[in-house]
């Protein structure tokens, strides 16, 4: 027992020093590219990107399952997109509320007669709507059956658009105006086939929203979508853009990814079983420009283009992130052979094995630390001076880790307009290992469980608050005064 108990402790302390090294590392590269990001940028001029003629063509793929509550703002926020030649494809995805109708009732659409070709297999096409006002031109909604994952809906949205490049996203996702020609640059900067942009995003919840549109960011003030910012800025601005240098990005998120058509259609789409489909579709187009020899570079921009709604509370959180760990669950047993495999180049070699390492593997490791640290508490074995000088460097070096990462993010881009809305976030950092990552770990395990036990695995609900405008609110403030002055009188 002694023995076993020994190596589990070597074994976490080289793993630990290990991703201590790791994140020094993204520290310094992701500021690296962050940098060479801002000095060359304006090599295009979005003047004249938004105005030459040979400007690709791009479709906005959207799925939407079950989502009413916000369905219309986010198809106007879509539409409201600043470039010259774009669609948004909307895919029904065979929804049980009133989400189809709203979109019928809205943008006065019409079943109409369309080229669909089922270039990627995906559960049964039902129909294609078109609207009847030449406002909405730009606007295609597919109808379709249930195909239990965003994979499934995801590709026939890219079956029914027409454009060399798409943009998948979410339907309650709202993107920043100028989204497309800031995803598209590194595709029209780079000399090497550009097949794959990612780009920030954070969470819409507190912001004030018009008409789809963003008009003042601030942090959440919710506890647990504040969590969800720091994480995201942490995961995009940290880590994919420290990747991205060494062409190594292990996914675009599922939120905001730029593809092209062609190459994402020859490398089979989404798995429309999966419930990781941004790493498994990036490891897909990844595989198919190797296995053809060709070069290629998957490119992250650390510009905030996309704000999502992140679940508010305890219970929608662990909906998602149990389904998150599911599909990393499933992503490794999918793509098993890419696992340490040398053709793979650096995908098997380095990425694959780094995320199984960090992101797999760091939820088990911690549930049976937590579980060897009461045996220790039990057996009255604990060295307690040791406990709190590693407790009190880990926990200063995850403060430092989230510190960098909002002045990265002002130095990128500032965002919020007072100082005040940055040190409240930079606050909730210190509370962040005690109160969420325990609950990240409990879903992700729970997510794990869920894979090898062969349970029902589908899309999730996630329970949408909706978005309510600046008018709304000043509204809702008004009534309030109103009855709480009643409230007095009486």
């Amino acid at each position: 027992m002694g023995g076993s108990f020994d190596f589990f402790e070597y074994y976490v302390f080289f793993y630990a020093s290990s991703m201590f090294l790791l994140y020094i590392y993204l520290g310094f590269s992701s500021f690296i590219a962050i940098t060479r990001y801002r000095r060359y940028n304006s090599r295009f001029d979005d003047d004249m990107l938004l105005t030459s003629p040979l400007i690709p063509g791009i479709s906005v793929v959207a799925p939407a399952y079950n989502e009413e509550k916000t369905i219309i703002v986010n198809v106007k926020s879509l539409l409201t997109l600043e470039y010259p030649l774009f669609e948004v494809v909307i895919v029904n995805d065979g929804s049980k509320d009133k989400t189809l109708d709203l979109l019928i009732d809205e943008f006065e659409l019409e079943e109409t007669e369309y080229a669909y070709v089922e270039k990627i297999k995906t559960k049964p096409f039902k129909r294609i709507f078109k609207s009847k006002n030449p406002k909405y031109s730009i606007l295609t909604v597919v109808d379709k059956e249930n195909g239990g994952t965003k994979a499934d809906a995801s590709n026939a949205g890219i079956n029914a658009s027409q454009y060399p490049y798409f943009l998948c996203t979410d339907v309650d996702c709202i993107l920043a105006r100028d989204t497309l020609s800031k995803m598209i640059k590194p595709v029209l900067n780079s000399t090497t086939r550009v097949v794959g942009v990612g780009a920030t995003l954070r969470m819409s919840n507190s912001c004030d929203i018009e008409d789809g549109v963003i008009t003042r960011v601030r942090p959440p003030k919710r506890l647990i979508p504040r969590f969800q910012e720091i994480e995201y800025l942490r995961a995009y601005l940290f880590g994919k853009m420290g990747w991205s240098l060494l062409n190594c990005v292990p996914n675009i998120s599922g939120g905001l990814g730029l593809y092209e058509r062609d190459v994402a259609v020859n490398a089979g789409g989404y798995d429309g079983e999966s419930h990781a489909e941004d790493m498994d579709m990036m490891t897909k187009v990844i595989s198919y420009m190797i296995n053809n020899n060709e070069k290629y570079k998957i490119e992250y921009i650390p510009i905030s283009c996309c704000w999502t709604e992140g679940p508010p509370t305890v219970n929608v959180l662990g909906r998602q992130r149990t389904r998150w760990g599911t599909g990393l669950a499933q992503f490794f047993i999918v793509h098993r052979k890419i696992f340490l495999n040398p053709r793979y180049g650096r995908l098997g070699m380095f990425v694959f094995p780094t995320v199984f390492l960090y992101e797999f593997l760091a939820p088990i490791i911690e549930a049976f630390g937590f579980i060897y640290f009461i045996l220790l508490i039990l057996k009255n074995d604990v060295n307690w001076d040791l406990f709190y000088y590693i407790f009190f460097y880990s926990y200063t070096f995850g403060i430092f880790i989230s510190t960098m990462v909002l002045y990265y993010d002002n130095y990128v881009q500032k965002h919020y307009q007072t100082f005040r809305e940055t040190l409240s976030l930079w606050l909730t950092s210190f509370l962040e290992p005690f109160i969420y990552h325990p609950l990240i770990v409990f879903f992700a395990l729970r997510g794990y469980f869920n894979f090898f036990t062969s349970r029902e695995r589908e899309w999730g609900a996630m329970t949408r608050q909706g978005f309510d405008s600046t008018e709304k609110k000043k509204e809702k403030a008004i009534e309030e005064a109103t009855l709480d002055a009643d409230v007095k009188s009486t």
